[in-house]
């Protein structure tokens, strides 16, 4: 089967930047202060003769993607952008036509091949894991969709459906998605606005008398500060996972100082996130921590929209973690754990009720998942990994896209706005919050919705 629109790949280049947080932020026991990010450009041509090209973007977040205690930062992050080189080397001898859905598809095909060869050839003391592949990667394959919409003069996401792909979802997921398409399960148009969730960190001063040494840049150094700038609603609490005292502790500290800044403002209705970043030894440390923090703070508790990832991302190897009563309170999402299918279905048998999406692993497996999680009834969400810049665009896209997406994370403006400055002008509204919110009606352009 072939369809006019099919597409071929003419030319990958790519690039690298380094931007310097404002701040470091610390998550998973570890703290990260700059970002090194992977740009690529993609040029397809389609079967009609029409060519476009794309561009993709994402910071190489190895702290998140592959936290080792065998590789060092540094080394895991060298084989990361070798791993991307070479996949866009890969990418560029492909002589297959189709949808972008089917080209990174079979492109993605190769990839555990290919991280095998640059671990032995680096002699790394562990494989690289299939989620720091995903990151590695997602550039060249945000670019491949971006340039498919760019050739057809259409909106990415409004080129998914049947008079587009040569193959349904079933192709690549299950037998229930028999005769489906991804236009069931993304918008026409983008959600003209969406609530922003901005990032508590566990470093990040909530008053000023913890604010040691100022930044002085102009922009907000504390929690209050950020909340009467930006008018936020939806607020994103990093925990530590192993000091259960600690982390009611900060919960209910947001919860005081979020109750004085909203009543300037006449807000009463906001939220909450809570990402334990895979640190909780069990499932019993959650349902403990939600125990106390009903006594100690029942307010906050009820503000809570959903828990990120408690335990260990190998839900394989830890199946005693079980996640039913702690959802049964809250929804509680994975993150770490889902790079495929298979990972979405146990933590589905595992008790998890909800899945967050990012942009971080690929766009097709994002659109993917995010279908299979609206199939199955799953909480969603979209979040980043400090995506700067382009990389944000994407990643507000890809949540304006999804029906039952109502929030995004986005904490660069936070940690690296200097990845931001080139593109204020153009979406002055994606970058610069109203009343907490994103101005998402603007990502309408040709590919992914961004030039």
């Amino acid at each position: 089967m072939s369809k006019t629109t099919d597409v071929r790949i003419l030319e990958v280049s790519g690039s690298k930047q380094r931007v310097a947080y404002r701040t470091p932020i610390k998550f998973g026991g570890r703290v990260v202060d700059e970002a090194t990010i992977v740009n690529m450009s993609v040029t397809v041509e389609t079967r009609d003769g029409r060519t476009g090209k794309g561009r993709g973007s994402m910071p190489m977040g190895v702290t998140w993607a592959w936290p080792s205690d065998a590789v060092t930062g540094e080394d895991a992050l060298d084989a990361i952008l070798v791993f991307g080189q070479q996949a866009a080397m890969h990418a560029t001898g492909y002589d297959g036509w189709g949808h972008p859905l089917e080209v990174s598809h079979e492109l993605s095909a190769e990839y555990a091949d290919l991280a095998q060869r640059i671990g032995d050839g680096k002699e790394l003391a562990e494989p690289i894991p299939r989620l720091a592949q995903l990151v590695a990667s997602s550039p060249l394959h945000a670019a491949l969709h971006d340039a498919y919409g760019k050739a057809l003069g259409a909106n990415s996401y409004n080129v998914l459906g049947e008079e587009f792909c040569n193959r349904d979802l079933s192709a690549y997921l299950t037998a229930e998605f028999q005769g489906e398409y991804l236009d069931r399960y993304t918008l026409r148009e983008p959600k003209p606005r969406l609530p922003l969730y901005h990032l508590v960190g566990a470093l990040d001063p909530l008053t000023d008398a913890e604010v040691a040494s100022p930044v002085g840049d102009g922009l907000p150094e504390t929690l209050g500060q950020w909340i009467a700038q930006d008018g936020l609603t939806h607020l994103k609490i990093k925990l530590n996972g192993d000091d259960l005292s600690w982390d009611v502790a900060r919960v209910a500290a947001v919860e005081r100082i979020a109750v004085e800044a909203q009543a300037k403002r006449n807000c009463t209705a906001w939220n909450y996130s809570l990402d334990f970043n895979e640190r909780c030894a069990s499932v019993d440390y959650v349902l403990d921590f939600l125990a106390q923090l009903r006594e100690q703070a029942p307010k906050a508790l009820d503000r809570v929209q959903y828990i990120e990832q408690p335990t260990h991302r190998d839900l394989a190897a830890h199946p005693e973690n079980k996640m039913h009563k702690a959802a049964a309170i809250k929804a509680v999402v994975i993150d770490e754990s889902l790079v495929d299918l298979d990972s979405l279905l146990l933590a589905r048998e595992l008790g998890y009720s909800g899945v967050a999406l990012k942009a971080c692993k690929g766009h097709s497996d994002a659109l993917l998942m995010g279908a299979a999680a609206q199939k199955y009834g799953m909480f969603l969400c979209v979040q980043d990994l400090t995506c700067p810049g382009l990389s944000f665009l994407h990643s507000a896209s890809l949540a304006a896209r999804i029906p039952t997406v109502a929030a995004i994370e986005g904490n660069a403006r936070q940690y690296c706005p200097a990845g931001n400055v080139e593109w204020l002008d153009k979406y002055p509204g994606m970058f610069q919050l109203t009343d907490g919110m994103l101005e998402t009606s603007v990502l309408v352009e040709p590919g992914l919705g961004y030039s």
